[in-house]
């Protein structure tokens, strides 16, 4: 496959720092790594608008490539929708590692409660 480009490294990196239990938006991603690289430009968050950086679909994009080895079940919509193809593989996680569910609505399957699901990162309340 070559080389990792780097940007989908960094994602990459993000996504195995989430702790069990908890989830990050694929927007939450994006903005930590622009904050995280110092570049917290007047960008009014335009995907694409750093070089060498991106947004939600981009985030979205380097999971779908390459998040097989990374807990990509922690990467998630943000309306708390589960990825479709792959509900199922994503519900045994989520019930494994207690993740907040809300009950299944009119679509039958459950989604994930991201006002308690979602993760402050390594500075946030919980520290975990």
């Amino acid at each position: 496959m070559g080389e990792l480009p780097d940007y989908a490294e960094r994602v990459l990196e993000v996504a195995e720092l989430i702790p069990p239990g908890r989830v990050l938006t694929y927007g939450d991603v994006a903005r930590w790594l622009r904050e995280d690289a110092g570049e917290r430009a007047a960008d009014g968050g335009r995907p694409g608008a750093i070089p060498g950086s991106g947004g939600p679909r981009q985030v979205g994009r380097v999971m779908a490539l390459y998040g097989g080895a990374v807990p990509w079940w922690r990467v998630v919509r943000a309306d708390g929708a589960l990825l479709r193809g792959s509900e199922e593989r994503a519900l045994r996680h989520y019930r494994a590692e207690g993740t907040p569910l809300r009950p299944a609505g009119a679509g039958g399957r459950p989604r994930l409660d991201l006002r308690r699901a979602r993760w402050a990162g390594p500075s946030g309340p919980d520290g975990s």
